[in-house]
């Protein structure tokens, strides 16, 4: 079976076709999806901070001198938000964005939430065990991440639960060839969330706080400040990508803990922070939450004997590149105790993830508590289903039981 993203058995093992996509070349023309796959790790890491490339052409040029039809204008409200925040900007507004955002999104601001992390992530698996067990999924790797950025943010605790049908319906969007009822449910969304991060934000304006929309709102230079929009989509970026990578990370991961169970038991045995660390960082390339990101040729470039023009897209294919055997010693095997482990999935170059620190944070913690001492072992109960979408891959649930 080649690569196939529409495919329900390639979504649940894209690795056999990511072998045969490296073994064909560095750069693979893909029809259906009409892209240039590339899925070698020196490929893709390269590209990542390759400025010819871009998340976006329109700093450059406008639909029609690339090539490209504009989304229809009833889709606006989406690509308002999407092409403020910082994934799809280029410089020089993704630097200056960046650079604001930065100095209210310090690394102080993450180590101060880490003890709530902590305690969040205990009380979500202490939930799981008073239940005897449950979906790992809806009990503790989705409500956490939630729950860490609505803290960070300041969300009223009484609103939290609007925040997670907001982020799945404008990631929606993300996956290959949106229908059109996905993109209504993602406008919708981010009409809604817009309207109320707008709301916030004039509440922080009049009485400031710790969190950090209070931050951006004060964050300045020799530049100026950071517009609302800039704010609002910085805001919804922090949820979407944070969330979506934390809670297939949790779930992708224990799904590969319970087919490796001596893996599992010497992670269970160690009470070693590093170690966990560690483990963290293998569990994230070894099975990787967004298996693709996409990028705009806006100059010709050349991948091997390959040219490919100005105006064509590129699928950087992140889930092969952390599997390549060129990098990762025996790559498809889950090895707790990988130390030379340069994955790919935070991204490289000036779009690498800015939330990496505080998702890492948020992974050692669920997982720290599922394995900490006087807990009892986590069983599988039974095989879990993949989720139709292949960009940002995960399972439907995870049945667990203690």
């Amino acid at each position: 079976m080649g690569f196939d993203p529409w495919d329900a058995e390639f979504v649940a093992d894209p690795y056999p076709a990511y072998r045969e996509l490296r073994e064909q070349g560095r750069a693979v023309w893909c029809e259906a999806t009409g892209q240039w796959l590339v899925p070698h790790y020196a490929d893709v890491s390269a590209l990542l901070r390759d400025r010819r490339l871009g998340r976006t052409y329109l700093h450059r040029f406008s639909h029609e001198e690339f090539g490209r039809e504009a989304p229809p204008p009833e889709h606006e409200p989406f690509h308002v938000l999407n092409g403020n925040g910082l994934l799809d900007l280029e410089d020089p507004a993704h630097a200056r964005v960046r650079r604001l955002v930065a100095k209210a999104f310090t690394p102080r601001t993450v180590e101060r939430l880490v003890p709530s992390v902590r305690r969040m992530a205990g009380e979500l698996v202490g939930r799981l065990r008073a239940d005897g067990g449950g979906d790992l999924l809806t009990v503790v790797a989705e409500p956490l991440p939630v729950a860490v950025i609505a803290e960070l943010l300041g969300v009223p605790e009484a609103d939290r639960g609007l925040l997670r049908p907001w982020s799945a319906d404008i990631c929606g969007m993300f996956e290959l060839r949106p229908d059109e009822e996905t993109a209504q449910r993602a406008v919708r969304a981010s009409v809604e969330f817009s309207a109320y991060l707008r709301g916030l934000i004039a509440e922080r304006r009049s009485r400031p706080g710790e969190d950090l929309i209070s931050g951006l709102i004060a964050a300045h230079d020799e530049e100026g400040r950071l517009s609302e929009q800039e704010m609002i989509s910085t805001c919804v970026l922090l949820l979407n990508a944070g969330h979506e990578a934390t809670v297939n990370t949790t779930v992708n991961g224990w799904w590969a803990l319970f087919r490796n169970p001596a893996q599992l038991a010497a992670l269970r045995g160690s009470h070693d922070p590093e170690k966990l660390s560690t483990a963290v960082d293998e569990l994230m390339r070894y099975d990787t939450p967004l298996q693709m990101f996409e990028r705009w040729v806006l100059d010709d470039i050349r991948i091997g004997d390959t040219v490919i023009p100005r105006g064509a897209e590129v699928a950087l294919l992140f889930g092969s590149a952390n599997r390549d055997p060129a990098r990762f010693g025996d790559p498809d095997a889950l090895d707790l105790s990988r130390a030379d482990n340069p994955h790919l999935t935070f991204g490289a170059g000036i779009h690498y993830c800015l939330g990496a620190p505080l998702a890492r944070r948020e992974l050692e913690a669920s997982f720290g508590a599922l394995l900490a001492d006087g807990v009892p072992p986590l069983r599988l109960v039974e095989e879990p289903q993949w989720q139709d979408g292949y960009v940002i891959r995960g399972l439907k649930q995870l049945l667990v039981e203690f």
